[in-house]
């Protein structure tokens, strides 16, 4: 290995001293941040870096033209599960190993997606609305539409390990489970739900829950089409990446009553815009792109994020490459 530090930027949106702790008493290691949260000065930032950890905001990203001017660049961490704020052929073309996060969160969102769904299926955001307004819905609820969620049948978009966290949690309820996903599990690993055709799994579901990575092949994968082949007073959850599910007819389909209501955590534009006409619906509970951040997983995701650098530099193999290369990251020498 060469004496000389590695040197690594931190694109995440967290404090200097939080970004330093994460790589506590890893040597040899020099950890620098662009000068402002922009596109030009990442780019102004990146010669002579050897480690990039991406921004999981998606604020900041890393495509062709920063992959251009990254001479020495030989590992992107990445603290979150999508990739969608990364170039990926274009790293692996450059020899650049590339690793997530992916299961670290699983149990964080999974939970999100049971209790969203319990929400939605309660109205328990507009019932504590109404109180706090001085007022007591007790008898409006079922006109609403308040449901037990026992019994229902759960439609699971991705089967990863969000996706059969889900289907085990939904299952443990009483529910009847199935799932689509691009190749079938097997038996063990499906433990107990059937595999069916996305536009089948949507005539079946009461609830559709979606969790599956953003991909030129999954953009818009829940279209218009899908939501409009879901029984009439079913549920989505959407805790996946923005543009995977139509949310403009998602709502549609929410305010015309033909479904009893949604629930968002990732949106295109993040945050929010504050005119975005989801906003208006309050059967929609909108979430902060937060169904992963609880202690444990944030705990989990750093001691991660952290381990895999201090291997990057030991010559260690790197846990969860994403891009078939490695998993032992081999320093580029710059231009």
């Amino acid at each position: 290995m060469s004496a000389e530090p590695w040197r690594l930027l931190s694109l995440a949106p967290a404090t200097p001293e939080r970004v330093l702790a994460w790589f506590d008493g890893i040597p040899s290691l020099d950890v620098g941040f662009p000068v402002e949260r922009s596109a030009s000065a990442v780019r102004a930032a990146l010669p002579g870096v050897d480690i990039v950890v991406t921004d999981w905001s998606n604020a900041l990203r890393i495509d062709a033209a920063e992959a251009a001017v990254a001479d020495r660049l030989s590992f992107v961490m990445s603290p979150s599960v999508g990739l969608d704020n990364i170039d990926l052929p274009v790293l692996t073309a450059a020899g650049v190993v590339v690793a997530n996060t992916a299961g670290i969160n699983s149990a964080s969102v999974a939970e999100w997606c049971l209790g969203a769904t319990f929400a939605v299926a309660r109205s328990l955001v507009w019932v504590d609305g109404e109180i706090r307004a001085g007022r007591w819905p007790q008898l409006e609820l079922p006109e609403r539409g308040s449901t037990e969620l026992g019994g229902r049948r759960v439609g699971v978009v991705g089967f990863g390990a969000v996706g059969s966290r889900v289907a085990r949690l939904f299952a443990g309820i009483g529910c009847d489970v199935a799932y689509w996903t691009r190749r079938p599990r097997d038996e063990d690993a499906a433990a107990g739900a059937a595999w069916l055709p996305l536009p089948a799994l949507a005539e079946r579901s009461d609830i559709l829950v979606v969790n599956v990575a953003l991909t030129s092949e999954t953009r818009g994968l829940v279209s218009a089409e899908v939501l409009g082949a879901l029984p009439r007073g079913a549920i989505v959850v959407d805790a996946s990446r923005g543009g995977i599910v139509d949310h403009v007819a998602l709502l549609g389909a929410v305010e015309s009553g033909r479904l009893r209501g949604a629930a968002i955590d990732v949106f295109e534009t993040e945050p929010l815009p504050i005119d975005s006409p989801l906003r208006r619906s309050e059967r929609i509970l909108l979430s902060s792109h937060a169904a992963a951040t609880t202690g444990q997983a944030i705990g989990r995701i750093f001691a991660l994020v952290g381990d895999n650098v201090r291997r990057a530099i030991a010559g260690e193999p790197v846990l969860s490459v994403v891009n078939g290369l490695g998993p032992r990251v081999a320093r580029r020498v710059g231009h």
